[in-house]
């Protein structure tokens, strides 16, 4: 058995080791496990129904057989049937017994035969047709029993999978959900999604059908090779001495094909990756018109796939010939010697040999069909290993854990004791060193400091997300790792730089802080957070929903919304990290009044760059690194000239000058009425504004999940009807792009027309392949003929003839398989080249707000250039090959059954769509569950993906048990689904099963009719059936590809869609005026504008302004008015709406992607290496730290010499020296002069320059 084993490339260790899966099976309780075992029996007998059909298959041959000697011998007129026995006929014998010696030499051969005595065969007691019914009973008998079978043990199996699945989906997510935050830390939150859904699906693959199909396959290997060595030894090991070549072979393919897959993903990922980058940097790409170039870039990476996919398909092609190569002369040398055996020496009879034959034959396929059971196993294994390991896993901090004790009393008392940390994924960097920090209970203390100094890492060791390493953290003189982890936490409210809102409404956003609150503490709660006009002022109020990760909301909104849900908690602590750093100044102001309010009495820690929340602390600490370094109050560490002076005077220097004109100004005037007027109407002003998404490379990246956008539902509703309608439009297009029809072939083919040549060729010789099933049951129904044939020498010479055409057929085969590989594989990759070339060059044409669309993202559009364009590949290339190939297999097949037998031809065809049908299953069964599987994971996917991305927030609010049982409650609906798999797929096995068992029943009992009563010679028999029954798994695979056909005309069509979008900016248009004295001059006359994904909220609203040759003009204003907006109209990203943009010439812009100091100065360099007439200067130095902008600052001063520029910036320090100041509010410009003008005018702009600090 091992010596089988290792021919076939399976070493006995690996088979053992991957059926002894005891670590997948140990969540099956009994009721499982008796499940299982049942099934296994089912299985184990299942399988050995293939190898008894083999023994009633050898008595049937020999039955016909014997028939058809019978036939032949008493054809012969000097033979007679006498007594039940064949005899030489009476007159004969005695006319020559009446003959005298001298007539003897008179007498020819014929006559002197008849004095040989005959062989004793019996005759005139084989009834065909009695017998034929006998063989079709036990044939329905046995179909019978598969039916049933099949059903057990797929049904079973798949149930017992069902159960232990959701169990460990279940035990899984609440495990992850117990670790510690530093455990996220060193795992990815993709990695973890990937495993809950694609490796809990292994495992299910390998603890459900495939085990039960393993053993089935196995126990019919094992029975197979049985019949072989007990009814033949001798054949049998002829056969096993060739097999090793198949084993060689197929294992050889399996190598370079992976090896060669590999380098083609290599390639390709590489092309991917420009795809990628270029895509997710679009409005760079625009700017400098480098559209052609990427296009290019992205070509060139594809030809090395190109390449790598063609060696595949010759390899391929070369090894599928030679597999059949070396099976026909398997076919031939079994044959020519088991017929000696048979005729020579009379060891077997043909029934023996087709036994011996089929039975290592169907024993070889079965092991050949078990192996990819063993790769689900291993697959399986190895999923399991690491889902296991997770569970098994005790996690440091355990936030559902029960222990440790809850104060009765809090008073607030905050201290850290000399404590050293570094974090979990950063062992080498010390992040806090010895912190010594006592916070008072009552007051508000404020850590400030350089990034990395350990500020955010005090606050979260307070959270307990971390241990220190040495020393510890006490609450009230308590060390907190005593204390209960969900009761420690539910004391804090936080509120984040990034505050995270989960997929539901405000109100319920709010009731995460605390569970079972009133309606009438939520509305306290957003009035203190300084919210609740806003939420009142939103179509649904309180219902509203915030989108993904709160994407609906502006930057303040979300702020307050969090703030009100850290004050719902009534927290004893209030943590607040970097809470207004990113908002614009009206919004700052706003949320830090609404903080203000809410630190009264209150243990706080503030972290903040800003000196105006700093200001007012009880108590200021110096950070840097990681040690606490000072600490008083704001003059007093002035005075001390230390870390906070420099981080001070850095921040102000620019401001400073501003700040104190603008005070004097305000002391000289004194209008206070005036001043909190003209804020709450720029408040409502800016909060209406800011409903809009914040900023427009935001909007591109955010990509919520679901489809409908709820844009419509956020807007104030005192629209025009016609921008309704222009939403309401937007939506169903949306709705409606999903939906496409299929594209037609004939426009795929076009695409592949230069490639005809090599598709000629391929489908020749795929035609020829074709032909091999028909011809193979051909020569097996001859060499069956051939052992009724009375004459010895006839009946050698034919043997010896047909084995010869085995050993052509092969050869033909060998060269033909090669030929389809090749060509088929040549015209496949060349369409997908092109169709990925011609596809990024349409993507990179479309206008910038298509990019917007977050089903236009740069993921989305990645992906659809990778499967769509290789997905079209199913419509043609080695795709045709195959139809080709099934189409003449079945062709051939029924025109040569109907030649040699019509009438059984018919009976059989009734058959044939049902063994059509069950081949299509079998290859199909489990693509199409595997669909329905994901759908019903997806409400639950959702739930783990929007918990493990927002981990921090739920650890903080203690909603970890929330989230699990929500998970646990999506789970029944998978559960469900696949109970109900179980019972279809088991039906459908066992009848795919059965109905080749059915369908001989028939055959042969109608066939022993017509050998019987129209003296059809039976080896026609033998011959119809074998060919119409492979021409039927034939069409089965044909009908196999189907949904990989089907799959082709949909991603061809998405793909047409893409080619035929005319985008209304054309990119690659050469209509248009050029000048050659173009001077700068801009102007913007009265434009509207509206984001195309967000037709509903007006941006631009009759926008004029001007700017001359050399003249710098800024935009200033809060988020949300329109100043990025406008530069985008000018580069042509966008068209307004109404009115105009006279200007000369497409622009450079500086990137909008781009951020930090360095790559701020490369960008800068970049744009002006361009020698551009027009620079635009979009938020330059926003994303840097004090330091960082100064040098970047005189950069852009520097390049700002003799050219036009418009400059949008957050900081007043960098505008100051404009030109022209521009001051935009909800989609126009309010107020426009110089610095000192508008100072003058004490409108928004001397408003804005007096609260300090930087605008945005």
């Amino acid at each position: 058995m091992t010596f089988i084993f290792q021919l076939f490339g399976v070493s006995v260790t690996h088979a053992s080791n991957l059926l002894n899966s005891h670590i997948q099976f140990r969540f099956a309780t009994c009721n499982e496990v008796l499940m299982m075992v049942v099934g296994s029996i089912c299985a184990v007998l299942h399988g050995s129904a293939q190898p008894l059909m083999l023994l009633v298959f050898g008595l049937l041959t020999d039955t016909f057989i014997e028939y058809d000697i019978e036939l032949n011998e008493l054809s012969d007129e000097r033979k007679e049937c006498v007594n039940n026995t064949i005899q030489w006929t009476k007159n004969y014998t005695d006319t020559f017994a009446g003959l005298n010696q001298s007539h003897w030499s008179s007498i020819n051969y014929s006559e002197w035969e008849t004095f040989a005595p005959l062989r004793s065969r019996p005759c005139g007691i084989l009834d065909i047709e009695y017998e034929m019914t006998k063989f079709a009973f036990y044939y329905v008998g046995i179909g019978a029993a598969v039916f049933i079978l099949g059903y057990f043990q797929i049904s079973l199996w798949v149930n017992a999978a069902a159960k232990q699945i959701q169990l460990i989906r279940k035990i899984y997510f609440s495990k992850v959900m117990r670790m510690e935050i530093g455990w996220f830390d060193c795992t990815s939150v993709g990695e973890l999604n990937t495993r809950m859904s694609d490796d809990i699906n292994k495992i299910n693959d390998a603890i459900a059908d495939q085990v039960a199909i393993f053993m089935q396959r196995f126990t019919t290997f094992v029975c197979g090779f049985c019949i072989g060595f007990v009814k033949g030894w001798k054949l049998t090991l002829v056969i096993v001495a060739a097999s090793p070549l198949i084993g060689i072979g197929a294992g050889l393919m399996a190598l370079f094909v992976a090896k060669l897959t590999g380098m083609e993903l290599q390639a390709y990922a590489k092309a991917g990756a420009i795809a990628d980058e270029v895509l997710s940097s679009i409005r760079t790409v625009a700017a400098f018109g480098g559209e052609k170039k990427e296009v290019q870039r992205y070509d060139k990476n594809l030809v090395s796939a190109q390449r790598w996919g063609i060696r595949k398909g010759l390899i391929m092609g070369f090894f599928t010939g030679y597999m059949w190569l070396i099976i026909f002369l398997c076919y031939g040398l079994a044959f020519w010697y088991g017929s000696s055996l048979v005729v020579d020496t009379e060891e077997y009879s043909p029934g023996t040999l087709l036994q011996v034959f089929f039975g290592v034959l169907i024993a070889a396929m079965n092991l050949g069909q078990a192996s990819p059971c063993l790769e689900a196993f291993a697959a399986g294994r190895g999923a399991a290993t690491i889902i296991f390991e997770t569970i098994e896993r005790e996690p440091e901090i355990d936030c559902l854990s029960e222990a440790g004790y809850k104060l009765d009393k809090v008073k607030g008392d905050i201290e850290f004791h000399n404590v050293t940390f570094h974090y979990p994924s950063r062992p080498e960097v010390k992040i806090l060193d010895r912190l010594s920090v006592i916070v008072k209970s009552g007051e508000t203390t404020a850590f400030v400091g350089a990034s990395g100094a350990g500020k955010s890492t005090a606050v979260q060791l307070i959270q307990r997300f971390y241990d220190p390493k040495e020393g510890m953290v006490t609450l009230d003189g308590h060390d907190i790792r005593g204390l209960n982890i969900q009761w420690l936490r539910s004391l804090m409210g936080i509120v984040e730089q990034e505050p995270v809102l989960f997929a539901t409404t405000i109100a319920e956003n709010i009731r995460y802080g605390r569970p079972g609150v009133s309606m009438d503490d939520i509305i306290t709660a957003t009035k203190e957070a300084n919210a609740y006009n806003f939420i009142m002022d939103l179509p649904q109020k309180f219902d509203t929903l915030v989108g993904e990760g709160g994407g609906q909301m502006s930057g303040g909104q979300k702020q307050r919304i969090a703030i009100a849900r850290a004050l719902v908690r009534n927290p004893r602590i209030l943590l607040l990290d970097m809470a207004t750093s990113a908002l614009d100044n009206e919004s700052e102001a706003v949320v830090q009044e609404a903080l203000d309010k809410v630190r009264m009495g209150r243990t706080t820690i503030s972290i903040a760059h800003r000196l105006s929340t700093i200001k007012n602390a009880d108590v200021i600490v110096g950070f840097e690194h990681g040690q606490a370094i000072e600490r008083g109050k704001h003059s007093e560490l002035l005075d001390r000239k230390g870390v906070y002076f420099t981080l001070v005077t850095l921040q102000s220097q620019g401001d400073k000058a501003l700040n104190e004109k603008a005070r004097q100004m305000a002391e000289n005037e004194d209008t206070p009425e005036k001043l909190s007027l003209s804020r709450a109407g720029s408040y409502r002003a800016s909060m209406r504004a800011s409903i809009r998404q914040r900023s427009r490379s935001q909007l591109s990246n955010l990509i919520p999940e679901s489809s409908v956008s709820i844009a419509g539902e956020l807007g104030p509703r005192a629209y025009a009807v016609s921008q309704v309608d222009k939403s309401k439009n937007a939506i169903q297009e949306e709705e409606e792009g999903d939906l496409v029809e299929p594209a037609p072939v004939a426009r795929i083919l076009k695409y592949n027309v230069p490639e005809w040549p090599y598709m000629l060729f391929g489908s020749l010789g795929a035609a020829v392949n074709g032909g091999v099933n028909p011809v193979y049951s051909l020569l097996f129904s001859q060499i069956l003929a051939t052992f009724s044939v009375t004459d010895p020498v006839a009946q050698r010479k034919e043997i010896d003839s047909i084995c010869l055409f085995f050993v052509m057929v092969g050869v033909v085969s060998f060269f033909t398989q090669m030929l389809q590989g090749y060509a088929f594989s040549k015209s496949g990759e060349l369409l997908t080249r092109r169709l990925r070339r011609l596809g990024f060059h349409a993507m990179l044409g479309q206008e910038i707000g298509w990019f917007d669309d977050h089903k236009n993202s740069p993921g989305a559009l990645t992906t659809r250039l990778a499967t769509d364009a290789s997905q079209v590949q199913g419509a043609t290339g080695s795709q045709i090959g195959m139809i080709v190939n099934s189409l003449t297999n079945i062709g051939v097949a029924i025109l040569m059954s109907f030649y040699f037998s019509w009438k059984l031809t018919l009976l059989i065809l009734c058959f044939l769509p049902f063994i059509a049908l069950s081949g299509g299953f079998q290859a199909k069964m489990l693509t199409g569950f595997a669909k329905q599987d994901k759908q019903a994971m997806e409400a639950a996917g959702q739930i783990s993906g929007e918990a493990l991305n927002n981990i921090r927030t739920i650890a903080g609010l203690g909603k970890e048990r929330n989230f699990v049982d929500r998970y646990i409650a999506q789970l029944d609906a998978p559960y469900q689904a696949a109970l109900k798999k179980a019972n279809v797929y088991g039906a459908c096995y066992g009848f795919a099963q059965c109905v080749v068992f059915l369908t001989n029943s028939a055959s042969y009992r109608f066939g022993g009719y017509l050998v019987r009563q129209e003296g059809l010679h039976f080896s026609l028999v033998f011959r119809v059936i074998s060919a119409i029954v492979t021409s039927g798994t034939a069409l089965g695979r044909a009908s196999s590809y189907t949904p990989d056909y089907a799959k082709a005309k949909i991603s061809a069509a998405r793909f047409f869609q893409l080619l035929d979008r005319v985008p209304k900016i054309s990119v690659y248009s050469d209509k248009g005026q050029k000048w050659d004295n173009f001077q700068g001059n801009i102007e913007f006359i009265d434009c509207k504008f509206t984001y195309p994904t967000r037709p509903d909220i007006q941006v631009l609203n009759g926008l004029n302004v001007a700017v001359r040759p050399g003249q710098t003009l800024a935009f200033v204003g809060s988020s949300g008015c329109g100043k990025s907006t406008s530069v985008q109209l000018l580069e042509r990203f966008y068209d307004p709406d109404k009115g105009r943009v006279k200007y000369d010439t497409n622009v450079g812009a500086q990137g909008s992607q781009l951020s930090r100091g360095q790559k701020q100065r490369i960008a800068i360099a970049r744009a002006i290496i361009r020698d551009p007439k027009i620079l635009l200067l979009d938020e330059a130095t926003s994303a840097l730290d004090t330091e960082s902008e100064k040098t970047v600052q005189e950069a852009l001063d520097k390049a700002r010499e003799g050219r036009t520029c418009i400059v949008i910036a957050h900081r007043l320090s960098t505008i100051q020296n404009s030109d022209i100041i521009a001051v935009m509010s909800r989609g126009y410009v309010i107020e426009k002069g110089t610095h000192d003008h508008l100072m003058a005018l004490k409108g928004a702009y001397y408003k804005l320059v007096t609260t300090g600090a930087p605008i945005s």
